[in-house]
């Protein structure tokens, strides 16, 4: 008789929903993530991201909170140059938690990534085929695709061994990017979470 598996550990960090809101400036953009609290009411802030526009290699750094003085965790791009690089999420001490990518081939015309974190394997992609190829198409209307997407995209994660969700991003109806993030498997870490849910905005248009 066969020993069953088992069972998996939950992560180090598990947050089951939090918010993601980006504030736009010239040359940084700006990310506050917020806890979810059971009745739906948003909690405390649990990070504050930063993203510095033209460098060579992308890279993100997740703070303790908007004075910058603590680095928290962070994602990193392993290629320079390169929109579909494995992005390594970092802690505060350079140990990998996991990383992700975003599949080429498959995002021609439905973005799709690949997230990795211990014991998950997952791909996720655009909810609806429609919306993302009306996405496409309105992103390459000269200036005004680069201001303002009014197309409302959701991404789901599954485990591809199980087919068993892992994370759920839905993008809410307003001017200001701001999203609802939940994560239904408790192995993934919230860092890595937080950072793939970051990384679904800040990098989604390349």
């Amino acid at each position: 008789m066969s020993t069953p598996p088992a069972p998996q550990q939950p992560a180090p960090m598990v947050v089951p929903r939090f918010t993601v809101s980006q504030r736009v400036t010239v040359m940084v953009n700006r990310y506050e993530i917020r806890a979810v609290h059971p009745d739906g009411t948003e909690g405390a802030l649990l990070a504050f991201a930063e993203q510095k526009r033209m460098k060579l290699k992308e890279e993100v750094v997740f703070f303790s909170d908007e004075s910058r003085s603590r680095p928290v965790f962070s994602f990193k791009a392993r290629q320079r140059l390169d929109v579909h690089a494995r992005h390594d999420v970092l802690d505060e001490h350079g140990t990998p938690l996991g990383s992700f990518s975003k599949k080429f081939g498959a995002s021609l015309l439905r973005s799709t990534w690949e997230l990795s974190a211990p014991g998950i394997e997952a791909v996720g992609r655009e909810r609806r085929p429609v919306i993302a190829v009306l996405r496409r198409m309105w992103e390459l209307i000269p200036y005004l695709g680069d201001v303002w997407v009014p197309f409302v995209f959701h991404f789901d994660f599954a485990d591809t061994a199980t087919g068993a969700p892992v994370l759920v991003s839905e993008r809410r109806k307003a001017i200001r990017d701001r999203y609802d993030v939940t994560v239904p498997d408790p192995r993934l870490d919230f860092r890595v979470a937080a950072a793939m849910a970051v990384a679904l905005d800040a990098l989604q248009s390349r």
